[in-house]
């Protein structure tokens, strides 16, 4: 069955896609003003506003929260208290999950089986009190470029045979600008099924691609076959919202309600 276009409410927006223009409350209000249903603060942003006073400013305009970004990085120092804040800011926000970037290697090491080690016993140590604070944890694997920095967890199916070990309250986050190259990609989108697939994030590839962290596109400028990734993940049973999410200096310099117009656009087109 051919897949129908999408309109707003079934998008939300991740802070980062305008952080450099707007505020938390300013990205909140957009979104209420652009019709999105959702969004997914960064923790950074909820700071600077306050916690309890973006709860309340979130319900007042009746979005859902469809991610926390982030907690993870396991291999860094001090990270079991920064994830207990994390699971805390995301229980009193509602939010549908706590996107986790796990973290690469430790600083001075070139061990990636350790890292790897240690990312997996530091969600085993959280689990338990996410699950607890009724938290869903979302592991994000993010492309194999950021392995040594960001995140040594790469493949769809890496992240899912972690989910598989540690149980119930753990899934995993589909970002199309890291996942979309995987040839194991719609095998492991249909085996991580309508329970553990917590998050879907879009964007676009660049071809070429001039910086590896901030030159995401915008939905329909580079390479990705969204509609196809769509299909699979909705497919497999996902019914929750599209997540925009794209770290861009070009994007960074343009008018924000400009920016969320061209989203719903090309949301809707791609």
């Amino acid at each position: 069955m051919p897949l129908t276009a999408p309109g707003a409410d079934r998008l939300s927006l991740n802070g980062a896609t305008v952080r450099k223009q707007w505020s938390l409350a300013q990205i909140i209000e957009g979104c209420a003003r652009h019709g999105f249903r959702g969004i997914s603060p960064w923790r950074d942003q909820v700071a600077a506003l306050g916690l309890a006073k973006a709860k309340a400013l979130i319900d007042q305009h009746g979005l859902v929260v469809s991610g926390l970004c982030r907690g993870g990085f396991f291999t860094k120092p001090g990270w079991l208290d920064d994830n207990r804040r994390a699971i805390e800011e995301a229980h009193v926000l509602g939010a549908q999950c706590l996107v986790l970037v796990v973290g690469g290697l430790a600083e001075g090491s070139r061990d990636l089986p350790r890292a790897r080690a240690e990312v997996r016993e530091g969600l085993a140590r959280i689990l338990p009190e996410a699950r607890q604070a009724g938290v869903p944890l979302a592991i994000e694997p993010l492309h194999p470029m950021q392995a040594a920095d960001r995140a040594c967890i790469n493949t769809l199916e890496h992240a899912l045979d972690l989910c598989d070990e540690l149980g119930d309250g753990i899934g995993v986050a589909v970002d199309a600008y890291h996942v979309w190259w995987d040839p194991k990609l719609e095998q492991q989108i249909r085996r991580a099924g309508k329970d553990r697939l917590l998050a879907y994030h879009i964007c676009d590839w660049l071809v070429p691609t001039r910086d590896l962290l901030n030159d995401r596109g915008m939905m329909g400028d580079g390479v990705i076959d969204l509609p196809r990734l769509r299909g699979w993940v909705e497919g497999a049973g996902y019914g929750g919202l599209h997540e925009v999410e794209i770290f861009s200096e070009y994007w960074w310099q343009r008018d924000p309600d400009e920016v969320l117009a061209i989203i719903k656009e090309r949301h809707a087109a791609t």
